[in-house]
Parts: C-alpha cells; structure tokens; sequence
C-alpha cells in the first residue's frame, strides 16, 4: 500500500546551497563577488540564474562546483557536503556534477579530435576504454544531434553550433546529475541559441539532469526555466517560479530588467524603466540595500538596513518597499 499523500516527506534537493560567499582580496579592498546567497535545486529541475555583467553569476557556478574556494557558506549535492571533502572524494564526486562553458571554441582543446575531447572524462574516471570508449562517445555525440564520423575531426572544422553541441556531449559522457550551464547559448546566432535551449529541455526529460542555468538573457531563461534567481552585486534579490516572476515581479531591479527585453508583438507598446547611474563597484557595496542608489523607490530604511530575501516558496524577495 501506498504512504499517503499528506505524510510522505518532501525528497531532499539535489543541491542545497545555504549562505555561500566568495570575497577576493584587491589592492585598495575587498571584492564580494558572491555575498550569501542560498538556494535548493531539485533533481530534473531547471533554476535560472539572471543578472548583469559583474552581478556574481559566473562565480556562484564555479562555487558550487567547488572549482573556487568560498570564504563561507556549504554546498551540499546528494547528501554530500562538498566542501568537506578531500581531492580523491571530490573528484570521484565531480563525475556527476559537469560545466558547460559560455564559450564554445575556447573551451575546447583545438589540438585534441572530438572523439577524445568527448571521451577525456570517460578516461579520468576509468569509465571505459577502447571498443568500449567509442562506443560511449559515439552514444553521447547521437545524443546531441552528432553523427559519429564528427569524432574524427577537430573543434576548428565545426560550427558553432556543433562545436557547442560537443561541450554538451563531454559533460553527458559521464552521466551526470547536474549540469551548471554557464552562458552557453550567449556566444550564439538566435536561430542557434534555440536549437541548443531545446536540446538542452530534451536531455533533461530523457536523463532526469538538473540544470543550474546561468544567463543574462531573460527570454532564454524563460524558456527553459522552472524557477528563475535575480542576481544583483553578488546576492539574489528575488527567486521565483517562473511563471509568477514574469507575471508579477516585485524587486525594482527585476522590473527593470524585464522592461528591457524587446517585445515580441510590434504592437505592444512596454514602459521602460531607466536605471539611475551605473551598478556600483563590488569592492564598495553600498550601505543597505546595495540596489538603492539606483532606486527610484527607495526609502531611509533601505539606505541603512540589509534587506532579507523573504516570502513564500513560490516567491522571495529581498525588499523593504515592495514585499511579497
């Protein structure tokens, strides 16, 4: 018999990160690249993660990956915590956790063929080797759309497109849980960046992976994203179901940034909202709230006062003025 609906417990996340920070110290300062940031990512589920150049997005992926060092915070993945573990533990636990660059040329070896640049991971972790080998490469090249003569080539005789399609296949190689997708379809022509997005949502119903989606292109992470965090100065000022952030957002600097994705009917007419001044520095972080000298709706209390990301499970925002 079944347990029933009302007394099953919840499936622990995937991936539970809680308080993580990255502070790198410059000549003149300190800068927080990543200040407390917490969140929980399900097995099979996409998070988007949204923010300007400089807002700490790239950094909080190579943080969860433990790639860099925190200066605080835990990562937890599968009920392990990363950051306790030694180099063998972490290595052997690197195999289902892989990175998908922004840049797909740069991120592959141009001195290597297809075939062992898919297979490089297949060889660390002592997963096959020989007729065996081939014969995963050739599997994960088809499953990104590849056909198996591409092993034979290099990165420098393939498209963009394709040469993105074979970052993909080397972190599908060793089947794993989660993927931290760093900007991988920025570097791409419009017509490409879908095909990749809808290969991407393909793998994920097929295999189950979860997606730690890193963008600033708020379409794209629509599209693909179940839950969608906005980063500003290194912390997440609002998190989100999807759907309900689209609809209804409530931090300014979210607002801000939807009024700037260009509509898709030619008829509708969007208000867009301005942005006082530049993003400050990471290295002076204002006092407060760190988005309220760009606010237009800021208050004494936020010029002062931290404000806590709050709300719901399906909404937190960390705002005085406009709460969940």
């Amino acid at each position: 018999m079944s347990e029933p609906a009302a007394e099953r417990t919840p499936a622990a996340p995937l991936l539970s990160v809680r308080d993580l920070a990255k502070h790198f110290p410059v000549r003149g300062g300190v800068v927080h690249a990543v200040d407390g940031v917490s969140f929980d990512l399900a097995a099979g589920e996409t998070l988007g993660i949204v923010g300007e150049s400089g807002s700490g997005k790239t950094t909080l992926g190579r943080l969860v990956l433990r790639l860099i060092e925190p200066t605080r915070g835990s990562v937890v993945f599968a009920g392990r915590d990363l950051l306790s573990l030694d180099r063998r533990a972490l290595r052997s636990a690197r195999r289902s956790m892989q990175l998908v660059f922004q840049d797909p040329f740069g991120a592959l070896n141009p001195r290597l063929t297809i075939g062992a640049i898919v297979g490089e991971g297949l060889t660390i972790h002592a997963l096959a080797r020989g007729a065996a080998l081939r014969e995963r490469v050739a599997a994960a090249l088809a499953r990104v759309g590849l056909r198996p003569e591409v092993a034979m080539r290099y990165p420098h005789e393939l498209s963009g497109g394709q040469r993105q399609r074979v970052g993909i296949a080397r972190a599908l190689a060793v089947e794993p849980r989660l993927i931290v997708a760093d900007e991988p379809v920025s570097a791409l022509d419009v017509s490409i960046q879908a095909q990749i997005v809808n290969l991407l949502q393909d793998l994920q119903q097929a295999l189950g992976i979860a997606y730690l989606f890193i963008a600033h292109d708020l379409r794209v992470v629509e599209h693909i994203a179940r839950r969608v965090a906005i980063m500003y100065l290194g912390r997440i000022v609002e998190l989100a179901d999807s759907q309900i952030l689209y609809a209804t957002p409530r931090h300014p600097y979210t607002r801000a940034l939807l009024s700037a994705v260009p509509a898709i009917d030619p008829g509708e007419r969007r208000e867009r909202i301005r942005l006082r001044g530049e993003a400050p520095s990471p290295i002076t972080v204002p006092s407060g709230c760190p988005f309220h000298p760009r606010c237009a709706a800021a208050e004494a209390r936020c010029r002062s006062e931290v404000p806590a990301l709050l709300g719901s499970a399906d909404h937190q925002v960390a705002c005085h003025v406009f709460p969940v």
